[in-house]
């Protein structure tokens, strides 16, 4: 009978890759809880309008990207493509905006969205998501993609460039819209289908096309950033300034617009030149008017998203495989021995050390092939012998040293063996 094989697009994460999503995400929540962000955890099925809503019904994600469905009630469901609709749909369901105390939020999880994969991208991909509401100020643009360097930082991904541009307001947009649709149906039929599309729908969506010819055609087109009125300028540079006086260095790249319909003013990408064309590992920026446009409050809004794939594959292009190793092995060779190293191995655990053993009786030169095979550091012996003299014998499978200790309160020995 034929295997059956994963969904298209859809990975599994086996063990050998588990250490650095680990590493990334305790990384991920050690830094974002000392700049005072509180978890939270919101279901990956929505119903498809939240998403109508937020993102935009004319952006190819709304349009071609989500996995959507009715259910047997017929009422239509959704798979998150993101998770920033969902955290604000919880937000405004659950009142959050009484509670002072509620004001920064993250998100780590999985997100969907059927589209061809490939390396870097995947329907079934990751998002490490962090969000602000209730304050208007650059201040906290500044501090949110300051606080996404010191993450990249403290995970050790070089070679990044910060990108920021401003989208202004709706009344700007507005204008701005207008003015890009009439260069786009000067240039006629030059650009790609989707292009023509999106010069109907939504113009600034063409700034997301990957399409060469139309890269080239958008190098003369009028920018956004050029066309923004008095208080969107000043907001964007105060958010400029507050980034040079953190030591965060950027790019002002006009062109980013990003994919999503609900941004405003500040927004931003985090680009690397060492993934091809998935380039963005992540990005963001300011959403004043989604909390009200979803039901809630009209109170601001910013966050960003970072996707944990590319992160990861960044991390394995610096460093060395991360594969969770234990640090002691203990073999028992014979019947009240090997009892003797179960109870050990388990002493070990409790203490926080990580430990393996032999559960089937081998002999000492199979256990010692194991242990080697496992990259544990140490391996403890204990025999008949060993036994009747309360020893355990350690050795140093790096230094190929060995030494004897007690085996009463050998636990106290091994601990000062930890690092």
């Amino acid at each position: 009978m034929e295997s059956i094989q994963a969904v298209r697009g859809m990975n599994d994460i086996l063990p050998d890759q588990v250490g650095w999503w680990q590493e990334v995400e305790n990384a991920a929540r050690e830094v974002l809880e000392n700049f005072g962000y509180r978890e939270i955890r919101t279901p990956v099925l929505e119903k498809l309008e939240l998403f109508a809503r937020s993102i935009g019904e004319s952006t190819d994600i709304v349009e071609k990207e989500m996995y959507a469905f009715e259910d047997r009630n017929g009422e239509r469901l959704a798979l998150r493509p993101e998770a920033t609709a969902s955290i604000v749909r919880s937000y405004v369901q659950h009142g959050l905006h009484a509670d002072s105390a509620v004001r920064k939020l993250y998100e780590i999880g999985p997100m969907f969205r059927h589209e061809r994969p490939q390396k870097g991208r995947y329907r079934q991909f990751h998002q490490i998501d962090a969000e602000v509401f209730g304050i208007d100020s650059p201040m906290i643009d500044a501090e949110m993609m300051h606080m996404l360097r010191v993450f990249l930082d403290r995970i050790g991904i070089s070679g990044v460039v910060l990108n920021i541009n401003t989208l202004g307001c709706p009344e700007c947009r507005k204008t701005y819209r207008e003015i890009l649709k009439d260069f786009l149906t000067a240039k006629g039929d030059q650009f790609c289908p989707d292009c023509l599309r999106r010069r109907e729908t939504n113009p600034l969506r063409v700034f997301d096309c990957k399409v060469e010819r139309c890269q080239a055609l958008l190098e003369s087109a009028p920018m956004l950033i050029d066309h923004i009125d008095e208080e969107c300028r000043a907001h964007f540079d105060a958010v400029k300034d507050y980034l040079e006086k953190l030591g965060t260095r950027y790019v002002v790249n006009p062109r980013i617009v990003r994919g999503l319909d609900y941004y405003m003013r500040t927004t931003f990408e985090v680009i690397t030149d060492r993934l091809g064309s998935q380039n963005a590992i992540g990005g963001g920026g300011r959403y004043n008017g989604l909390v009200r446009d979803l039901g809630g409050a009209d109170v601001p809004a910013v966050g960003f998203a970072i996707g944990m794939e590319r992160l990861i594959m960044l991390l394995q292009q610096e460093q060395s495989e991360k594969v969770r190793m234990p640090r002691f092995f203990v073999a028992g060779l014979g019947e009240q021995p090997r009892a003797a190293a179960f109870l050990l191995v388990q002493q070990l655990r409790g203490l926080g050390l990580e430990a393996e053993m032999d559960y089937e009786g081998r002999s000492l030169k199979s256990q010692m092939r194991r242990a080697d095979k496992s990259g544990a550091r140490y391996v403890i012996i204990l025999g008949e012998d060993e036994m009747s003299r309360r020893e355990i014998q350690l050795r140093d499978m790096q230094t190929k040293t060995q030494r004897i200790l007690p085996l009463d309160n050998v636990e106290d020995e091994l601990k000062q063996l930890r690092d």
